[in-house]
Order: structure tokens, then sequence, then C-alpha cells
């Protein structure tokens, strides 16, 4: 098993406010994480700059144009109360998203068995026409549509463990029964999706909600039970992971009281469903994750689970 570690260091450009918690300094907590001496059999590649064309994939041209144009030569350009571009912003946008696709190639290609991509901003809130939660391209939506077109998958899953729920990308796959969505996120919380009850038009939307306070014992359950059968029912082509790691205990957005050890027990489990169904496609990409302790003892889980251990 080979896993591809995908970066670039325009993900340290993309500059937010003074304590603003999507911060430069996520990126380099992951860095530091994947700097032990146990990752050095890691494949590593630098996110390539994707072009326009590649977001219009799943967001319609005159948005991506919109981002682009109000990109700023300095300062801030405010989307909402949570969301800016700053000069550095459209490059690491379109990096991340070309480290989404290039995985995709990558796993597609059997260059590797599977991959994370560790760029920011994310992407989970992103829908088609509205930037938000700090997020505007969706990248994992992207790379599912890029296997589709690009080699005629015909089911692709997004696992989504974000702490928050993914609107973007339930939005995106509402009407599209050649992806399966699910989410494990907290409810109430921001953005406020993600009940039971939403399913989406082929019954491909899975939201499977926690309340704040539940811990390890409660999210295997419902993962197992919620998700896991789900995925194994659809039996996709490819798996990517919408991998936030803000339902960890120690982050400051959330209320979940997971474990690094959660995010390794959940990866391999999706392991052994990718190997499965999809030759041991998956395709991981960063959302959340605002404790910088907590990212790093996630990722370090995470990517151990990716390559086997």
């Amino acid at each position: 098993m080979t896993t591809l570690y995908v970066s670039h260091p325009s993900a340290l450009d993309h500059a937010m406010p003074e304590g603003h918690p999507e911060r430069a300094d996520r990126i380099r907590a992951v860095e530091r994480a994947l700097e032990d001496e146990r990752f050095a059999g890691l494949l590593r590649g630098l996110a390539p700059k994707a072009d326009a064309s590649v977001p219009a994939l799943v967001h319609p041209v005159p948005y991506v144009q919109a981002i682009i144009e109000a990109s700023p030569m300095d300062g801030y350009v405010q989307i909402d109360g949570d969301t800016l571009l700053s000069p550095g912003t459209l490059e690491a946008a379109l990096r991340g998203v070309g480290g989404a696709v290039h995985a995709v190639d990558a796993v597609m290609s059997g260059e590797c068995t599977n991959a994370f991509v560790a760029m920011r901003p994310p992407g989970h809130h992103a829908e088609r026409m509205t930037a938000m939660g700090f997020c505007l391209f969706n990248n994992a939506a992207i790379a599912a549509r890029h296997a589709r077109e690009t080699y005629g998958t015909s089911r692709v899953a997004i696992v989504d463990w974000d702490v928050h729920h993914g609107n973007g990308t339930q939005d995106i796959f509402w009407d599209d029964k050649s992806v399966l969505y699910a989410s494990t996120h907290e409810m109430p919380l921001f953005p406020g999706t993600g009940a039971a009850s939403e399913r989406g038009n082929h019954d491909t939307i899975v939201n499977v909600p926690l309340r704040a306070g539940d811990d390890s014992e409660r999210f295997r359950e419902v993962f197992e039970a919620g998700i896991l059968r789900r995925l194994d029912a659809f039996a996709p082509d490819l798996v990517i992971i919408s991998a936030g790691f803000d339902a960890h205990h120690l982050d400051p957005l959330g209320h979940v009281q997971l474990t690094e050890a959660d995010f390794g027990w959940a990866t391999r489990r999706l392991v052994d469903l990718a190997a499965k169904h999809s030759g041991g496609r998956l395709v991981s990409v960063l959302e959340g994750g605002y404790s910088l302790k907590g990212l790093g003892l996630s990722v370090s889980a995470h990517v151990d689970a990716l390559m086997g251990r």
C-alpha cells in the first residue's frame, strides 16, 4: 500500500486576520506531524495550480469568475462574516483544487493506493453558487466530478466527518445519483443543515447527526451503522474523505468529544471498504480542525491508517 501526501507552500499565503481560526498555522501543524520518521515512506508531491475550468466542474462559470475577479491586490475582500480573500488566497484555492484532482489522477492511474491532500482554504461549505464557512471552491466535490468526467467512475462515495455539516457538498450532489454523500456532524451547529431527513432526490444523501458531548463510543456506533453499511451497499468505485478534524475534543469550534484514535479507526474502516469495492482507491482532503495540537495528532493517526498501520 502506497500513500501520496499532497500540499504546497501557497497554503501558507492564504492570510486571514489576527484571531481567525482558519489560519496558516494549521498547515504548519500538519507538516510538523508528518515530519516524524514513521512517515518517511510517504510519497510527496506538490499541488498543481488548476485553471478556472476545473472548479467549473461543479461551480457555474460566473461564480468562478466572480471569485477570481474579487481577489485583492492587498488587504482583504470579505465574502461573509467568516470568509475572506487576501492576496494569496486565489492561488492557494486553485492549488487546493489542483491538489485534489492530482490525487484522483494518482490513485486512478495506480501511482499510489490512496492520497491525503492538505491545503487551505477548506471546501465542503462551498455550495454551487455560494462561498461560505471559510470555503470558496468545493475540493471534494470537484475531485468526485473529475473522477466521473475523466475516468468514467459510476459511483463515488464522499464521507465527511468534519464537526460541521458539508452543506456545500450536499447542495452540489442533491440530485446526482452517481455520488453518495455521507456525513456525521454535530447538530445544532453551523451551518444548520444536515438533518437525517435530508436525503436527496435519489436517497444518496446520508446524514447521521451527533449531539454536543457525544463521545468515541457514539461516533463509532453511528459511523458503523449509519454510514459504513450504506457505503457497502453503494459499492463505490472511489472513496473520497472530507477529512475535518474539528470533532476532536480539543477543538474550540465544536463540542463532540472524539480522540485521534477515532479518526484512525474511521480511516481504517474506509481503507478496508475501498479495498473491497474500489481497488483501494481513496482520496482524503483536509477540511476543518482548529486546535493545532488536536489537528496534528489527528492527521498523524489518519495518515498512519492510510499507510496501512
